[in-house]
């Protein structure tokens, strides 16, 4: 059995995301630091040069984006569910538009120039002026733009509103009953984001009923972990092999085959491509096996939503 190893930086929100899906399912784990900005060697030597965060590790498996992560958590351990049975679908969808619509929008509120200044007072220029370059480079191509400051501001209330309406029925308490969700763990890191600075913080502390579900949430902590190295990480794929291929239907619409040689990249933004052997495409998942001298074989996983492949 191979050790589950995260790898992520602390102020990231999408990994508070997948540390509070690892606490939510009681897993033990182990803690990765990486750059909050290029170069990372080491992790690119297991993806093969995606580089957002966070990248989940089991063996020589490596697992991008916490949209497939909270799935490949699912499949390692049922209870207590992220998708529970009858709910998938308004779960699911909720959490994408976490992932899309509302973390846009809190990456605009806190990139505003009085709360930047104040998240990097403590921080010396020089990294301040390659975080800004490398943020520009991250958003700088793909389908997705920035959104407008004043249009953050303006709509920022009613994205509000609907979560404390959501919170205000009689079912529970959280966004879809008695226990959290996957869309509670979506949504909550883009708050957590907010609350960083006190430029901010206000756009979820003036909302009573959502700041107290945002508390209840983070009370489920991250689980038990303990630090690794990054290069023993990559080590310790090198001496695994990649698990075997889930029991599904090979489903490409677009004609691709397996054994093709491919690349996969997201569409909207850190659009770098991940090129590799097409292995297994299924409903929600793809799986590209590549080779890197140091890690040596590997499956990379992406979703299949907001990815797309193309022939190399």
């Amino acid at each position: 059995m191979h050790e589950i190893i995260l790898h992520h930086y602390p102020t990231s929100p999408f990994a508070e995301k997948a540390r509070l899906l690892l606490g939510f399912k009681q897993l033990s784990w182990r803690s990765v630091g990486i750059p909050p900005i290029m170069p990372k060697p080491d992790l690119t030597a297991l993806t093969g040069g995606y580089r957002r965060t966070p990248v989940l590790q089991i063996g020589a498996d490596i697992y991008c984006d916490t949209a497939l992560i909270a799935r490949r958590l699912e499949a390692e351990k049922a209870t207590p569910a992220l998708l529970p049975d009858g709910q998938e679908f308004v779960v699911a969808a909720l959490a994408q538009w976490a992932d899309t619509v509302l973390f846009l929008n809190a990456v605009t509120l806190m990139f505003q120039p009085e709360s930047m200044a104040l998240r990097f007072a403590q921080v010396p220029a020089e990294f301040a002026e390659k975080f800004g370059k490398d943020r520009a480079q991250l958003f700088g191509s793909g389908s997705v733009r920035r959104v407008p400051l004043e249009q953050a501001k303006n709509d920022w209330p009613t994205f509000m509103a609907r979560l404390q309406q959501q919170l205000a029925r009689d079912e529970g308490e959280f966004l879809f009953g008695a226990a959290p969700t996957l869309a509670d763990f979506a949504v909550a890191p883009c708050l957590w984001f907010l609350r960083a600075t006190p430029v901010t913080s206000p756009l979820v502390d003036d909302y009573p009923e959502v700041a107290a579900w945002l508390d209840k949430v983070l009370a489920v902590g991250h689980g038990s972990f303990s630090e690794l190295a990054s290069a023993d990480a990559v080590q310790l794929a090198a001496q695994a092999s990649p698990a075997a291929l889930p029991d599904e239907p090979f489903c490409e619409p677009n004609g691709f085959s397996r054994g093709q040689r491919v690349a996969v990249a997201p569409v909207d933004y850190g659009v770098d491509p991940v090129e590799g052997e097409l292995v297994f495409a299924g409903a929600e998942e793809l799986i590209v096996r590549r080779e890197d001298p140091r890690a040596g074989e590997l499956h990379v996983h992406f979703p299949r939503v907001g990815y797309r492949l193309e022939l190399r």
